[in-house]
């Protein structure tokens, strides 16, 4: 397991047994992954700390497969998806004028220490006029991190140009903290409270309600969000 092309083609392979319910298995896939991660660094980087090299792949290339997963989907109803990291990374003049609206619409000014863009993992936005529909956060595991979704999500309500913007978390819940609504776990209560949506991509018997759904229905609620903003 080299990079992102190995994982996605691991993905693929499963989606060939699986079919559409593929994203129920993507903890199956990360433990696999993880393995053959291990066994890549075995045979080109045997003193490289396995544990951290694995946890820095995974972060990384995760939401490059949620991105790839939805694109299609996404660009099908004529809008556009970016990886959050290449607006943060790449310098505003270098960006094509389009994404360079985008990541205007998207900064958030802290005054007079300056502006910095939400943690985006994906960004959805209509090519036509840079206008930003969602952003998503990808995360295996929400131990902590599912806090820091619903801290952006009060920072672009605060604002009014960015208050209408959709803050969207996609989660395999490898930790299994989103399974019951009741008893409610702090993460749920996050994701139901603070939150637009939270797609979960298990086969664990998920509690659902309006917002804490299994993936299978994020094109359906983003078709709507669509739908009510025409």
């Amino acid at each position: 397991m080299k990079d992102f092309e190995d994982l996605k083609s691991l993905y693929l392979r499963m989606k060939e047994r699986r079919g559409e319910e593929a994203y129920r298995y993507m903890h199956e896939l990360l433990e696999e992954a993880k393995k053959l991660r291990y066994a890549y660094l075995d045979e080109h980087d045997s003193d490289k700390d396995k544990g951290q090299s694995w946890r820095s792949f995974k972060g990384k290339h995760f939401q490059k497969l949620i991105q790839y997963i939805i694109t299609d989907s996404i660009e099908i109803l004529g809008f556009k998806v970016v990886n959050g990291d290449k607006l943060e990374k790449t310098n505003t003049q270098n960006l094509s004028q389009e994404l360079r609206q985008v990541k205007e619409s998207l900064v958030i000014d802290y005054g007079e220490f300056g502006v910095r863009l939400p943690d985006a993992d994906i960004v959805i936005y209509n090519p036509e006029n840079s206008h930003i529909i969602a952003i998503v956060s990808s995360k295996t595991s929400l131990r902590e991190r599912i806090a820091h979704t619903g801290y952006w999500k009060f920072k672009l309500l605060a604002n009014e140009d960015t208050k209408h913007i959709k803050v969207y978390l996609i989660t395999p819940d490898t930790d299994k903290l989103l399974t019951r609504a009741d008893p409610a776990r702090k993460e749920r209560i996050i994701a139901e409270a603070e939150l637009d949506g939270t797609y979960v991509l298990t086969k664990e018997n998920l509690q659902e309600s309006e917002n804490v759904k299994l993936f299978e229905h994020f094109i359906e609620d983003f078709k709507k969000v669509i739908e009510e903003n025409r």
